[in-house]
């Protein structure tokens, strides 16, 4: 533990900064800030008792997982060399696949140049055997057209072993592809069905060529994958290679077209009895042997076109020291031998009689010298195309070592420098974090933080460092002040509490009074009520009785009038006891029609004369439990109907069935109408009707009008129909007025006849 706070702390030799405190005493000793605290005075108490609250909340935001500001700064760093080394990659990696393929196509080269040599054994041998094969495969062929001297013909065992160890040499090559070494695994099996076989010369010599064609693709193949920068004259030796292998082909299928036999015996053969020519075993075998020399000598002449067109090739593919090396070597007496023995045998597809009689060693001299002319420069090609492609391995091998030599350069100029700007960050950061430690374990007996050598950002924390620390003492000594504001205000609060509980007592009863009163009113208001509709109910009696003994008629129509204005006197009180939320229904048992609910509801209104029952649906019925409240519904409506319409005016009444099995009601007056403000004002009060009450006893809101308020009878209206789920709008007709239109749900229309005596409605 650190007993002696840092005095003159500097950030390094290198930097003309440095960081001094003074005063007494451990930033960190817990034996200090003993010593310390039984020295202060009680305003020094309180300011103890702030910056401990302060170290409290630094130790929370300090309970996670310490994340050191170097951790971050070397992981920049790392994060810096990572990226030099990813934006360096790519660049390595294609110098890397650019000497991958540099060497591959040396691999190629060098495949290629064993294939040359490979080629060129093959040629000899299939110029051997299709000579043997023409001459019979047990003649030796010798001499100038069959006139030569005969004799047993033996391949050469040490061609064939060449070709072998050659053979054996490319399998062991990693480079050579499978389908190249299967062609040359059937070399034995086309030497042997060619020595030993029924095949002609001319299917021996297209076995071979098809072997020599896949050595040759090498030679393509390389020419294709070879870059831009050395791709000058890379198809060169292809077209020498396939002027040679065509040279080749050209002399041995001359050699074997010199060497099939010619028939010894040419005496004609007479029958013994016809006395006609016949033909006999020999004149036989001489057409075969002639057509065979015709093919063999046709092949010859395509073989040396094809050869003219390769050479023709290398002239526009080569350059000009390859052409001049192909031209200064193939020259001299031997070569314009070959020359010659070439057109004279090769002008036309059949060999003349006097082509037959060329010497066949001869001709097999001077072709023989030319092809190994032609080979010799074919070699050397081959071996220039390996040096070049090797030279160019070695510049791509520069090329891979400069970019990573760069790559690393970078690598260590990056990391350097960041290291660098990192320890200019670190080490003051470290001043910084000491001295702001220093003051937060104790901030009013510690003096500010000096920071001096530097006018950066971390000259500026430390400024706002210090500031903040002349602040924390104001507020310390202001706190020991707010300390005791806050216990008078808990008193106060204490007090108000009390008395807020007083005052919610006093509220409950007054309620509970509140409750009780409206109580006594409401049961005197449904007494009143009840008791007017007893009187009304006794007067409709007596007046009932009256018109039964009267036979005057004038006195009989007072009282229908007498009657009917009884009628109405009954529907307000019972428009009270709707309003007080009494029940005072006299519902039916069974299922009463629609058509009497109605006129009962044209009965039961002052001006029923105006009213008009137009179409309902047919056999419709009302549920009798609900058939008594309907009908006031409907009354209600058609009086307010009749009252906001003109004297002479009618109302139409009218009812349709709907598609979802309800019934809709419609009361259309011919009225001045509303504002559809008003209109949506009244549907929204008709559908949450208010009633002295809720469901649970809780006084709602009086029914006093409002200034422009539904009135009594729709409100009436909605509390009937929120009784019994009845829906009821107001709409704006098209030919003016108001229709109300009352839609009947189907719980209240029963599907079955009322059974016995229809019901009638009260009168």
């Amino acid at each position: 533990m650190q007993k002696k706070r840092p005095r003159g702390n500097g950030v390094g030799r290198d930097e003309a900064t440095s960081v001094t405190t003074s005063g007494t005493g451990s930033a960190t000793s817990a034996t200090g800030k003993k010593k310390a605290g039984k020295k202060k005075s009680g305003s020094v108490k309180a300011g103890n008792a702030t910056a401990g609250s302060i170290t409290t909340d630094a130790g929370k935001a300090q309970e996670g997982r310490r994340v050191r500001v170097r951790n971050r700064l070397v992981a920049g760093v790392a994060v810096l060399g990572v990226t030099v080394i990813a934006a360096g990659t790519p660049a390595v990696l294609t110098a890397s696949a650019e000497l991958n393929d540099a060497q591959n196509l040396v691999v190629l080269a060098e495949l290629n140049r064993q294939a040359v040599i490979l080629s060129h054994s093959l040629a000899d041998e299939r110029d051997e055997v299709i000579v043997y094969i023409a001459a019979g495969r047990d003649e030796q062929p010798g001499g100038s057209g069959g006139k030569g001297d005969k004799g047993k013909h033996t391949i050469s065992d040490t061609r064939s072993t060449r070709v072998d160890r050659q053979i054996d040499e490319m399998r062991a090559t990693a480079s050579a592809s499978p389908g190249l070494l299967r062609d040359l695994s059937t070399v034995p099996s086309i030497r042997r069905t060619a020595l030993t076989g029924k095949g002609s010369a001319l299917e021996a010599y297209r076995a071979y060529s098809e072997v020599i064609a896949k050595l040759q693709a090498l030679a393509d193949e390389l020419a294709e994958q070879t870059p831009a920068e050395a791709a000058d004259g890379t198809r060169a030796p292809a077209a020498l290679s396939r002027a040679v292998e065509q040279a080749s082909a050209s002399r041995g299928l001359l050699l074997a077209a010199l060497a099939v036999p010619s028939p010894t015996d040419t005496t004609p053969q007479y029958d013994p009895i016809t006395g006609l020519p016949v033909e006999s075993q020999a004149d036989a075998d001489s057409k075969k042997n002639d057509q065979l020399r015709d093919d063999l000598s046709a092949d010859a002449q395509k073989a040396r076109v094809r050869e003219l067109g390769a050479l023709a090739d290398f002239d526009q593919s080569a350059d000009t020291e390859a052409r001049e090396s192909l031209t200064g070597t193939v020259t001299g007496p031997e070569i314009k031998t070959a020359e010659g023995y070439l057109t004279r045998l090769t002008d036309r597809p059949e060999l003349s009689d006097s082509d037959r009689e060329a010497d066949q060693e001869k001709v097999e001299s001077a072709l023989s010298a030319r092809i190994d002319q032609m080979r010799g420069v074919e070699s050397g090609l081959g071996t220039s195309q390996v040096e070049r492609l090797e030279e160019l391995r070695d510049d791509a091998v520069t090329g891979l070592e400069l970019r990573i030599a760069l790559l690393g350069g970078c690598l260590l100029i990056a990391v350097g420098v960041s290291t660098a700007v990192a320890r200019t960050l670190t080490r003051p950061l470290a001043v910084v974090r000491i001295g702001a430690a220093r003051l937060s374990a104790a901030p009013e007996t510690e003096e500010p933080v000096r920071f001096t050598g530097r006018n950066d950002e971390f000259a500026q924390v430390v400024r706002s460092l210090n500031s903040l620390h002349s602040k924390l003492l104001d507020l310390s000594t202001r706190a020991g002040e707010l300390d005791r504001d806050r216990l008078g205000l808990i008193g106060a609060r204490e007090k108000i509490v009390a008395q807020r509980a007083e005052l919610q007592e006093r509220t409950a009863e007054l309620a509970a009074q509140l409750q009780r009163l409206r109580h006594t009113v409401h049961h005197t208001f449904v007494n009143l009520s009840l008791r007017n509709l007893g009187l009304v109910e006794r007067q409709l009696a007596v007046i009932e009785g009256l018109e039964e003994r009267e036979q005057d008629p004038e006195q009989l129509a007072t009282l229908f009038k007498l009657d009917h204005m009884a009628t109405v006197m009954r529907r307000h009180s019972e428009n009270l006891l709707v309003l007080a939320g009494h029940d005072h229904g006299h519902g039916s048992t069974g299922p009463v029609p629609l058509v009497d609910v109605l006129r009962a509801a044209v009965s039961e209104i002052e001006r029923y004369e105006r009213i008009t029952i137009q179409s309902l649906p047919p056999h419709a019925q009302v549920a009798g439990f609900a058939a008594d409240d309907l009908s006031h519904l409907v009354a209600e409506l058609l009086e307010n109907a009749t009252a906001f319409s003109p004297p002479d005016a009618e109302v139409q009444l009218s009812g349709w069935l709907l598609e979802t099995g309800e019934v809709m009601l419609s009361v259309q007056d011919q009225g001045i109408g509303m504002s559809a403000d008003r209109l949506t004002a009244l549907n929204a009060r008709l559908a949450e009707p208010e009633g002295p009450e809720g469901l649970d006893g809780a006084p709602r809101k009086p029914f006093v009008s409002e200034p422009e308020g539904e009135g009594l009878g729709l409100r009436v209206a909605g509390l009937l129909a929120a009784r019994h789920g009845v829906r009821v709008e107001l709409r704006e007709h098209q030919q003016g007025g108001v229709a109300a239109v009352v839609v009947l749900p189907q719980a209240l229309l029963p599907t079955s006849p009322p059974a016995g005596s229809p019901h009638r409605a009260r009168t």
